[in-house]
């Protein structure tokens, strides 16, 4: 990528953006009163037709895709992409810097797309876009609905829910070890009932739980009682 491309992809100062709405689509925009926008460049596309589960109208908008205040897309075949390079350096220049979460959506149509996906990639670090690969229309449509669908849901709805049942934490912890099961955690606990009798445990007593060998006792033990310090490390001298 030259020089002189990469500096396009420097957004210039937000320009706000204004809406006119478009004809409806055949998902009647009655149903929503905020469908999904789409660009009146979209006509024709494909994927149109596999946004079954949310609204959608067409619009003049510089995305191809906006899915709420804060959140667009642009739509980027790869086989075009290689016949019009730039294309993406185009239309990031006419997007600025506006929406804040900026989604390019790849469909993934060659049978080697690594080039170009590794040149996408660059462009998507210096533009702050979030690069998300489709490798069917129906692939694109699923991405762009559930941009929509989650608008408005927290994050806590798709964050990873951790244990919060005391004993739970302590098996999570246990089975870090390698080798050490579930079972074996819930063994360990239920003959030695806490993780203080645990850790004072020596291997041979380890070694009398059911499924425990001399070799996974001494293994765990050897973990339990490892140091959080390297044995020879000293603290580095500063040069002032």
């Amino acid at each position: 990528m030259s020089k002189n491309n990469e500096e396009n992809l420097k957004p210039p100062a937000a320009k706000q953006i204004k809406v006119d709405p478009g004809p409806s689509s055949a998902v009647s925009s009655s149903r929503s009163s905020n469908p999904i926008l789409v660009s009146s460049k979209q006509r024709g596309n494909p994927l149109l037709k596999m946004i079954k589960n949310v609204p959608w109208e067409y619009s003049e908008v510089v995305p191809d895709y906006v899915m709420g205040l804060t959140t667009c897309a642009l739509f980027l075949s790869i086989k075009y992409h290689q016949l019009n390079p730039d294309y993406i350096h185009d239309r990031l220049k006419l997007l600025g810097n506006a929406y804040q979460l900026r989604v390019l959506l790849v469909h993934v149509d060659v049978s080697e797309p690594n080039h170009a996906l590794k040149h996408l990639t660059r462009i998507c670090i210096l533009a702050d876009l979030t690069l998300m690969l489709a490798w069917s229309y129906e692939d694109a449509g699923r991405i762009i609905e559930t941009y929509k669908i989650f608008e408005y849901k927290p994050p806590e709805m798709i964050m990873e829910r951790g244990d919060t049942n005391p004993q739970q934490k302590l098996i999570s912890a246990l089975t870090t070890v390698r080798s050490v099961n579930k079972t074996d955690a819930m063994t360990l606990l239920r003959n030695f009932g806490t993780v203080a009798d645990i850790l004072k445990a020596t291997p041979e007593a380890l070694a009398l739980c059911p499924g425990f060998g001399i070799q996974k006792a001494k293994r765990l033990h050897k973990v339990l009682h490892e140091s959080f310090l390297r044995p020879n490390s000293t603290p580095t001298k500063s040069n002032s």
